[in-house]
């Protein structure tokens, strides 16, 4: 990524970091310590990505300032810490670290990590909710938002693909169902953050095109991941690598094998910038979207 785009990422970002922190705080003495497991957990880190394309589809869909609707956002990266919360529970996934920390619920205990994930669900509605009130967003576009997120993490999204994935540990999966499971668990949020950055514009004639952007990034986003699985280090991705394998989890590498998975991840690469190519000015997330294949976290 070049000077001016990484500037530009990292100004994203510092927007970002800077809501989440407004978000979590206020502690009320007595519900102190959940708001406190929240924030541990929001604040750990992380790309960001999923509010950064918020923004940057609702930029290219002509918004002047998309700073903004920073606070619209930022639902999603709530609603992707809740998961990883969840995730990491024993009852799940059973990860005792994340980011270079202690999971929640190591952290905090299974209670509060679980009523903290709980938390930051219903905070990501509220936000969304909340900026519809105070008139920063137009009541019906507000309404398309919330229907789009709870539906990509319903039962049709990243609940129903974590389900598939508790299902299909010790047993063989064919790769229609990986592809099925990740499309869920993964790509369903992947997909809501262009949406709704696209909503937001109100350029609704521009969502098919931002839909099979993420799509294909966002399969290719999970294929790196397994890829990192097998070939990254703790120091780089922040959790001990090969919890996959030892979970007995279907991933691409495990199906497809590591050549195969890096061929299929540049491929969909390419497919996802040529969907960009409906948008004007995409530079900017063009170059992320190769650096996400070569990310190293």
């Amino acid at each position: 990524m070049n000077d001016m785009n990484k500037a530009k990422l990292d100004y994203y970002v510092e927007l970002i970091e800077a809501q989440l922190k407004q978000l979590t705080a206020s502690k009320p003495e007595l519900q102190g310590r959940v708001v406190e497991a929240m924030e541990y957990s929001l604040l750990a880190g992380g790309k960001r990505l999923r509010p950064v394309l918020v923004l940057e589809f609702a930029r290219m869909c002509g918004v002047k300032k998309p700073e903004k609707y920073v606070a619209a956002a930022c639902s999603l990266e709530l609603i992707h810490t809740y998961s990883l919360i969840h995730d990491d529970l024993p009852c799940m996934d059973n990860d005792d670290f994340r980011r270079g920390k202690p999971s929640c619920h190591k952290a905090f205990g299974e209670d509060i990590a679980l009523l903290a994930g709980d938390a930051l669900n219903s905070m990501a509605f509220e936000v969304l909710s909340d900026a519809a009130v105070a008139g920063d967003i137009p009541p019906e576009r507000a309404v398309m938002l919330i229907s789009v997120l709870s539906k990509a993490i319903g039962t049709d999204g990243m609940i129903g693909g974590q389900v598939i994935d508790l299902a299909s540990e010790d047993k063989e999966i064919d790769i229609d169902t990986l592809n099925i499971l990740q499309t869920c668990k993964t790509g369903a949020l992947i997909e809501a953050s262009c949406v709704m950055g696209v909503i937001l514009s109100g350029r609704f004639d521009a969502i098919p095109f931002a839909a099979d952007y993420a799509k294909a990034v966002g399969r290719a986003f999970q294929i790196v991941d397994d890829i990192l699985d097998v070939t990254g280090s703790f120091d780089e991705l922040g959790k001990p690598i090969g919890s996959d394998s030892e979970q007995h989890k279907n991933t691409y590498v495990t199906l497809l094998g590591l050549e195969r998975s890096q061929t299929i991840a540049k491929q969909l690469t390419v497919e996802a910038l040529g969907h960009l190519r409906y948008f004007e000015d995409y530079e900017f997330l063009s170059q992320l979207t190769e650096d996400l294949l070569t990310r190293r976290s």
